[in-house]
């Protein structure tokens, strides 16, 4: 059993983010299904995330990054709908709405190329 957890701290996954869709999706599986792989590589240095409420708030990479490993295995109870608002070869927009019982949350995400991979680059979230 104690050689069961060796190495699973220092060990980082290594995702495919080749192209935006699987950038995306990769994006929709962290932030709705618990999804902690690769969670690192995700995220673009710049990344924030701004979120519009009566108390508006913003989170930085690092803030956003340590919330989803807490979030680890947790998988939220809503319908989860994704569309492409504007795509280039280097550059994505998309919004993705998750439906849940009593709200909506509504989520602009900015994808864009860094080398081979691609990164969220920033999230804008609306609750409805």
């Amino acid at each position: 059993m104690a050689a069961e957890g060796l190495g699973s701290k220092t060990v980082k996954a290594n995702v495919n983010l080749s192209t935006a869709d699987l950038a995306l999706d990769h994006y929709v599986a962290v932030t709705t299904k618990g999804e902690s792989a690769g969670v690192e590589q995700l995220f673009a240095t710049d990344f924030n995330q701004k979120i519009q409420a009566s108390n508006a708030q913003n989170h930085s990479r690092d803030a956003v990054i340590k919330s989803l490993k807490k979030q680890k295995g947790e998988k939220l109870n809503c319908a989860v709908n994704t569309d492409i608002i504007q795509e280039s070869a280097d550059y994505m927009v998309a919004k993705v709405t998750l439906k849940f019982e009593d709200f909506t949350k509504t989520d602009l995400v900015t994808l864009v190329r860094e080398g081979n991979d691609w990164k969220v680059s920033g999230s804008i979230n609306a609750y409805k």
